[in-house]
């Protein structure tokens, strides 16, 4: 099995930083991608970044120049560091993985809990 581990949300004010992390663990054979996504109250889950297991990466236009995903693949863990951060950017934030499993031929989601970050304004 896979798991995905989250940590690194809490509440800051507008303008702060705050550095997520996410480990993935288990029987992994090969990681495609890792990606945060956030659900804010009565929104739609969307994609805040991406990074590929060659280091491509994509972000949403609304953390473009504010968030930067990085990724250890010696460790399987993703970081998303977010500066300069909004009340707006409030949110449920999600770590997902495209993960190949041993003994799987295509990668399979997974997604972790969900860490809780809180911009006061």
């Amino acid at each position: 099995q896979v798991q995905l581990g989250e940590s690194g949300g809490g509440l800051v004010q507008a303008g702060g930083s705050l550095r997520l992390s996410c480990a993935a663990s288990g029987s992994i054979s090969s990681i495609i991608a890792m990606a945060w996504y956030r659900q804010a109250p009565g929104k739609q889950r969307e994609l805040v970044a991406r990074v590929t297991s060659g280091g491509s990466t994509n972000y949403a236009d609304s953390v473009k120049g504010r968030f930067t995903i990085s990724r250890n693949n010696a460790t399987n863990t993703v970081y998303l560091q977010m500066n300069s951060l909004k009340p707006e950017d409030t949110a449920v934030y999600y770590c997902k993985g495209d993960i190949i499993p041993h003994y799987y031929s295509d990668y399979v989601d997974y997604w972790g809990q969900g860490t809780q970050v809180t911009v006061s304004s």
